[in-house]
C-alpha cells in the first residue's frame, strides 16, 4: 500500500479510540434491558443510521476525505481500497449488531456503541475541520445529519442500557 507508519497509526488510533469507548459503554451499562419494543425502536435506528452513513461515506469518498484528511495532518494518503474495506466491514458489523441489540445480545452493544460515538463525532469533526481548512471539507454536507443521528442513537442506547449496580 505504501503507507507509512504514521499514517497507518492514525488509522488505527481513531478506531481504537471509538471502540474501546464503545467496550467500556458496553461493560459498564449492559445488554439493553428487558424492553422488546425499545430495543427493537434501537435497532431501527441504528439500521437507519448505517443508510445515512453510506451517504455520508459516498461523499467523502467521492470527494477525497481518504486523502485529505491524511494531508492535513501530514501522513501518507488512506488507499481506496483501505477506506472501502473499512467502511464495509463497519456496515455489515452494525448491520449485525442491530440484530444482536434486538434481541438484547451483549456482544451487539458495542457495534451498537461505537457505531453511535463515531455518527456523533462526524457531526462535529466534519464542521470543525471545514472551518480549519477554511471552506469545504470532505464529508461536510452530510455530517450534520449524521450527528444529529448519532447523538440520537447515543441518547437511545444510554436510555436503553442501565448502569451495572445500579437499582
Amino acid at each position: 500500500m505504501g503507507e507509512d507508519l504514521g499514517s497507518i497509526l492514525l488509522k488505527a488510533s481513531i478506531l481504537l479510540a471509538a471502540a474501546a469507548a464503545a467496550v467500556l459503554l458496553t461493560v459498564a451499562r449492559g445488554a439493553g434491558g428487558e424492553d422488546p419494543e425499545a430495543r427493537n425502536g434501537a435497532a431501527k435506528l441504528l439500521l437507519l443510521g448505517i443508510a445515512l452513513h453510506c451517504l455520508h461515506v459516498a461523499e467523502e469518498f467521492v470527494t477525497g476525505l481518504h486523502r485529505r484528511l491524511p494531508e492535513l495532518l501530514d501522513v501518507e494518503p488512506w488507499s481506496d481500497d483501505f477506506f472501502v474495506i473499512v467502511n464495509l466491514l463497519v456496515i455489515a458489523l452494525v448491520v449485525l449488531s442491530s440484530i444482536g441489540l434486538a434481541a438484547a445480545f451483549l456482544p451487539a452493544m458495542a457495534p451498537a456503541w461505537f457505531f453511535a460515538i463515531a455518527m456523533a463525532a462526524n457531526g462535529v469533526a466534519h464542521p470543525a475541520l471545514a472551518v480549519a481548512v477554511g471552506g469545504y471539507f470532505p464529508g461536510l454536507v452530510t455530517s450534520p445529519i449524521v450527528g444529529v443521528v448519532g447523538a440520537v442513537l447515543v441518547r437511545r442506547l444510554w436510555g436503553l442500557t442501565a448502569a451495572e449496580g445500579s437499582g
